[in-house]
């Protein structure tokens, strides 16, 4: 994971705390991806004792989905803060940034605070009244307990709100600068080739030194190629 620095303009507790929200995402979103672990295993024990034994467990459906709701829920902000949600990148690509800026500002204002605020605000209630009654799944005699699942919504929706206030944050900072504000970047598979060639023993440095020039410079080639082409496609739909 590597820190990228934010642009001269921005002063220091901006970038704090942009910094501090990316690094909160990240941890959630790094932490509840051992979920899937365990919903795999969850899963295939389940699979053995249903086909194999012949001895289904009742409750296994019901914390199956609530461990990946869970996992959903909790990987929201990690998403938001690598600018992973799904948009329209044939047009938004083609944008210039202060463009995309106002944009994401006014989706952000316009939908996302108050979709985020009514998540948490919903959220609490059905945790209060769900640890209440210590709540459990009712489609089953042993049905799995309920409230620690809905104790997560407003705990995830928390995460998220926080993102979104420094993702507007960045949306302000381009409308200034007209560049976007750098961010904190989880590893990637460039990231994992530089890394296992720089512990390889059996690649000299000269060699080392031009395979990571060529995989940087295959990786620029692709970014402008996606960027091209969602330009291309704006264009023609202009037409």
């Amino acid at each position: 994971m590597s820190t990228l620095p934010l642009p001269s303009q921005s002063p220091p507790t901006i970038q704090r705390f942009l910094l501090f929200a990316d690094h909160v995402s990240t941890w959630a979103g790094k932490a509840s991806s051992w979920l899937i672990l365990v919903l795999t295993a969850g899963v295939c024990i389940e699979v053995v004792k249903r086909y194999l034994l012949n001895a289904p467990t009742a409750w296994s459906f019901d914390a199956d989905y609530m461990l990946y709701g869970v996992l959903f829920m909790m990987c929201g902000a990690y998403t938001l803060a690598q600018d992973g949600h799904v948009r329209g990148d044939f047009l938004y690509s083609s944008m210039k940034p202060r463009l995309q800026a106002s944009l994401d500002l006014a989706l952000y204002l316009v939908f996302f605070l108050p979709g985020i605020a009514a998540l948490v605000y919903s959220g609490v209630d059905y945790a209060h009244d769900s640890w209440l009654i210590r709540e459990h799944v009712s489609d089953t005699a042993n049905g799995p307990a309920v409230y620690p699942f809905k104790a997560v919504i407003p705990v995830a929706g928390l995460l998220v709100l926080l993102q979104g206030f420094a993702e507007i944050v960045r949306c302000v900072l381009c409308l200034r600068t007209g560049e976007w504000p750098a961010r904190l970047k989880d590893a990637e598979e460039i990231d994992v080739v530089e890394e296992q060639l720089a512990h390889s023993e059996y690649v000299d440095e000269e060699s080392r030194r031009r395979a990571i020039e060529s995989v940087h410079e295959i990786d620029e080639i692709a970014r402008q190629r996606s960027t091209t082409q969602g330009a291309e496609r704006s264009q023609g739909a202009e037409r």
